[in-house]
């Protein structure tokens, strides 16, 4: 997104002066992970966050899902310094975690009854976007009856369903085989635009990111004092053949250098 289309949409995500660091089970050493971090994401943005393992990238999540919080500084949801963020936003977490016992509408429904709105009401909900997530005729199975990337639609679905505008989604498609992981790649899209929110996304794979984001955040060595962005070249309907042109293939030889030499230092 340019400078200009930030400025004309809505912050959603925000980070003011954010200190983190991990204390031991003493409380007597830390290992600083943020400092004075600040930056923002915008409403309907696909933001994609890559770097070395270990670099903060789940830290980051735990921080805006509210599983942790700053030591210093401030955390916006929508234009809102929010201390309790517990189920503010949706989350997609690497494994699906759909609970065995209960059927896929059941298990997308979760949400809905944790409102506490009645079992029959949230089930009749969920059922008409079952076939809007191609899951039509599911309803009654189980987990273990769906392939993989069935039940991280699932996922997805239940995500959505916790009323936020801001999705997290950590590398949901890092179990799937390559052919399924292009598939998903390409229906996420089509999700995000129809449903018109905000996904902070994390994956490891650099060409996934380049399809899918509007800015990628490189993080590198900590303590991380500032996010480096960059924006990606590509306007929107777009297609993974567009991967092919010569500035992605640049831009794509640049990251993984940069990702390499993070590795290597």
């Amino acid at each position: 997104m340019s400078k200009c289309g930030q400025e004309k949409r809505k912050k959603v995500l925000e980070f003011q002066n954010v200190t983190f660091s991990y204390k031991d089970k003493q409380q007597t050493e830390s290992t600083p992970i943020l400092q004075r971090v600040n930056t923002a994401i915008y409403e309907r943005e696909f933001i994609t966050i890559i770097g070395a393992s270990g670099s903060g990238k789940s830290t980051l999540f735990r921080l805006i899902t509210g599983l942790e919080n700053p030591d210093e500084g401030h955390i916006l949801l929508n234009g809102e310094a929010e201390e309790h963020r517990l189920g503010k936003v949706g989350y997609m977490p690497q494994q699906d975690l759909l609970l065995p016992w209960r059927t896929i509408q059941e298990n997308a429904a979760l949400p809905i009854e944790l409102k506490r709105v009645r079992k029959e009401e949230a089930y009749k909900r969920v059922l008409p976007l079952l076939e809007e997530f191609g899951l039509e005729g599911m309803e009654n199975r189980f987990p273990h009856e769906l392939s993989g990337g069935m039940r991280q639609r699932v996922s997805f679905l239940r995500a959505t369903l916790s009323g936020s505008n801001i999705l997290l989604l950590d590398e949901p498609f890092s179990a799937l085989d390559a052919i399924t992981r292009l598939s998903m790649q390409e229906w996420l899209m089509e999700q995000w635009e129809k449903q018109k929110t905000t996904v902070v996304f994390i994956t490891h794979d650099v060409n996934e990111a380049l399809f899918l984001s509007d800015r990628i955040f490189v993080f590198g060595e900590k303590p991380i004092r500032t996010l480096q962005e960059v924006d990606v070249p590509l306007g929107r309907p777009r297609s993974l053949k567009d991967l092919n042109q010569p500035s992605l293939i640049e831009l794509k030889d640049q990251l993984l250098e940069q990702l390499r030499g993070k590795v290597m230092g």
